[in-house]
């Protein structure tokens, strides 16, 4: 994808160059949210949310028909994943708070699903069976971590659950032939049949209900929903709704997006606290190569690693970010003084949320048990459609 002489690219998989949103809007065919539509689902969820107020989570598909939903009692449920090819760091997390805040607000069921089976498959990766079970496992902790309510949330590992799902993944994947997941995705000659078939797999469980289903993900996943929106509706189901967030910017600057495969780009959720200082004390700066020059000219929050990572996520008071702005751009806020506050709040971050990890450890059983939720995608495939 190219914009006046700028390139960028973004797949389910990669995220290169410096991405312009708006032109991705319209690529994807998604719509951006508005002010209208953000204070209605304010109003609906009964608060507001910083990463919403903000436009961390920006783009959206019929956003509008699910809070219709919401207000003549049909209500919705939220779908959301986890790719299980590593270590979680903190651009994998935040997204579940995300997900969680709908889920208060909303009463919601959540499913949770983790995709072993695409992390083997993407041969680039390397990646054994055996790791991404470990993986996968590690990763439960840290969602479970987030602190979901476990009577309405289900997390499930593909390889464990597809005997119970190949029904339904094989009625979705009749519906879609290669020429059209090679035109979404890109996929080739050289592709194995695996990858290919995998979209089925991630698009079934937007059918889990007879209700229409939220999926709260970074928009480089949409690719699926649009299959998904152009075959549910043959299949009795709901076209999937959607509510994308930016990429928080990796450590190295404002081009691509945070990559475990880069630990010098990312803040891990294990990163000890002198880790995190390093790390982030190292990041890329929109500030003055001096600090007289900074005093004079000002610095650029825009690209500045630490001024975006407070306001994607880390600082919640508005005015308080607004005030770090203005005094960046002024020159009266230095870089280093930027970095210092946005280690303290990452080091309080990750000091809870270890704590709370460690609680999760004893209770990932009540999110993975084929309990009250798992059976609801029985009523919703009964045996004879």
């Amino acid at each position: 994808m190219a914009n006046s002489g700028e390139s960028f690219r973004v797949t389910p998989w990669e995220v290169e160059g410096a991405v312009n949103y708006e032109r991705l809007v319209k690529e994807f065919g998604t719509e951006l949210i508005t002010e209208e539509l953000m204070k209605r689902l304010e109003k609906a969820a009964g608060g507001s949310n910083h990463m919403l107020r903000r436009r961390v989570f920006f783009s959206h598909r019929d956003l509008g028909h699910v809070l219709d939903d919401h207000e003549s009692g049909k209500g919705f449920y939220l779908y959301t994943g986890r790719g299980p090819s590593g270590p979680m760091h903190v651009g994998h997390i935040i997204p579940f708070y995300f997900t969680k805040w709908l889920q208060e607000r909303f009463d919601a069921n959540v499913y949770i699903q983790m995709t072993d089976d695409e992390k083997f498959l993407e041969e680039s990766r390397g990646l054994t069976l055996e790791d991404t079970a470990y993986w996968s496992l590690d990763n439960m902790v840290n969602i479970a971590a987030v602190g979901f309510d476990p009577d309405k949330t289900f997390i499930f590992r593909n390889t464990e659950f597809m005997a119970r799902m190949y029904r339904p993944v094989l009625k979705v994947a009749r519906k879609i032939n290669f020429s059209w997941v090679r035109a979404v995705f890109g996929f080739n000659e050289q592709t194995n049949i695996g990858m290919v078939f995998f979209p089925a797999i991630q698009i079934v469980p937007t059918m889990f209900e007879k209700r229409r289903c939220l999926i709260p993900a970074a928009i480089d996943q949409d690719p699926y929903w649009r299959i998904q929106r152009d075959i549910a509706e043959s299949l009795g189901f709901y076209k999937a709704a959607a509510i994308h967030s930016r990429f928080l910017m990796p450590l190295t600057g404002p081009t691509g997006k945070m990559s475990a495969s880069q630990p010098e780009a990312a803040v891990f959720l294990t990163d000890d606290d002198k880790t995190v200082r390093k790390k982030i004390w190292q990041a890329f700066s929109g500030g003055q190569p001096t600090v007289e020059l900074h005093r004079k000219l000002g610095g650029n929050p825009d690209v500045d690693v630490a001024f975006q990572w407070l306001y994607y996520f880390f600082e919640e008071d508005d005015r308080r970010v607004e005030q770090l702005r203005e005094e960046y751009v002024s020159g009266r806020l230095l870089t280093g003084e930027l970095k210092e506050i946005l280690i303290e709040k990452v080091q309080m971050f990750l000091t809870r949320f270890r704590e709370a990890r460690e609680k999760a450890k004893d209770r990932l059983r009540l999110f993975t048990h084929e309990g009250r939720l798992a059976s609801r995608m029985w009523e919703s495939w009964p045996e004879d459609t």
